[in-house]
């Protein structure tokens, strides 16, 4: 069935501490998510209503198909009925309308309303009461039936020229809970479909926690493995800290083989193939450069896909230099360039007892193990 959208993004989002609808979860913008629901549930046309004069919705929407822009009103409603205006004369015959602060919205929950609508006004998705109803103020003077109430949530679909006409017969001095009451006030027959406690709306601050809680994700592992010889110098640098020493360690960037073989296990986790694809030893502008710069490049691909890093574990095998009196400093650089807490950190090092290139002095090595959190 051939469907528009309407994505209500204007608010000031006062209780969440800001506006919500450009807050990350999961790695993107609030509102990004549902835009990409409606466009895998494949809506011919996405118009979002944003507050005016904010300039974040270009980079919130970017790269997104079939979105378009339009500005907001000083009510909720105001903003349902501009962004009707801008679907134009050219509108499909069913609208559906969703509030950005309810994020996890999927494909499934659209088609149940298109699948309702048969030769209704509109449908709803819906959740019975669970909890017992009470009147009162200080006390209680009643207890109130549960019976034939629901709970109301978003999207709601309707037929486009009977939301047109239901808002342009609603009275200017009254506000609408939502716009199956608008529709409801002329008459219309709107049908009640199953809702999902999932679709919950992110109000207050506290909200966004359960909300990520409630993302699917998969955890994976990755692993890296670094090596380097020793060379003239008066220092090495390892996981980020610079070490006073006799030699240096030859490579093309700062030789950092701690920090390298971390980027390769997030790269790793990833399947995004290695350091050396991501930044060649060839390229001369990475001559000499510092490693946390492709630490932090691994770490923003992890955000890209929605993810995040969950610990770091790496192994320094060296005769020398020692790496106990440095191990905090490395764990603090590490969990700084990755914005991780101290203790998702660990930073080991042993010998090789003499043996190896390791145990005449002729270089170093380091392993790491990168656990990952991205969306299922």
């Amino acid at each position: 069935m051939v469907f528009d959208a309407i994505i209500v993004a204007a608010g000031s989002g006062a209780r969440a501490g800001g506006p919500k609808q450009w807050r990350m979860l999961g790695g993107k913008p609030v509102a990004r998510w549902s835009a990409e629901a409606f466009l895998a549930a494949d809506a011919r046309r996405i118009v979002v209503v944003v507050p005016p004069g904010d300039n974040t919705p270009q980079d919130v929407f970017s790269g997104l198909e079939r979105v378009t822009l339009a500005q907001g009103g000083g009510t909720r409603a105001q903003s349902v009925a501009n962004g009707l205006r801008a679907l134009g004369d050219d509108a499909a015959e069913i609208v559906l309308v969703h509030d950005a602060a309810r994020p996890l919205l999927t494909a499934v929950h659209v088609a149940g309303l298109l699948g309702a609508m048969g030769d209704a006004d509109g449908a709803i998705l819906t959740l019975p009461l669970a909890d017992s109803l009470k009147r009162g103020a200080d006390v209680i003077t009643s207890t109130e039936s549960r019976d034939g109430l629901w709970r109301a949530q978003t999207p709601q679909a309707f037929r486009t020229d009977v939301l047109r006409r239901a808002y342009a017969a609603w009275p200017a001095e009254q506000t609408p809970t939502d716009d199956a009451e608008v529709v409801e006030r002329i008459g219309g027959r709107v049908r009640i479909v199953p809702g999902d406690p999932r679709l919950m709306k992110l109000t207050y601050p506290e909200d966004f926690a359960m909300a990520e809680a409630l993302i699917g994700r998969t955890t994976r592992v990755g692993q890296g493995y670094d090596a380097h010889r020793f060379g003239p110098g008066d220092h090495v640098t390892l996981c980020g800290v610079k070490i006073a020493h006799d030699q240096g360690l030859v490579g093309h960037s700062d030789a950092d083989a701690g920090l390298h073989a971390i980027t390769d296990a997030v790269l790793g986790a990833l399947g995004a193939g290695d350091i050396g694809q991501h930044f060649p030893p060839s390229d001369p502008q990475w001559k000499g450069a510092a490693s946390d710069l492709f630490l932090a490049h691994a770490a923003h691909l992890v955000s890209a896909r929605g993810g995040r890093i969950v610990h770091i574990d790496v192994t320094l095998v060296c005769e020398a230099p020692r790496v106990g009196p440095h191990r905090d400093a490395m764990r603090g650089r590490v969990a700084e360039i990755l914005a991780l807490p101290l203790d998702a950190v660990s930073v080991k090092a042993t010998t090789t007892e003499g043996m190896g290139f390791t145990g005449r002095k002729e270089g170093l090595t380091a392993s790491a193990i990168a656990t990952v959190e991205l969306l299922a």
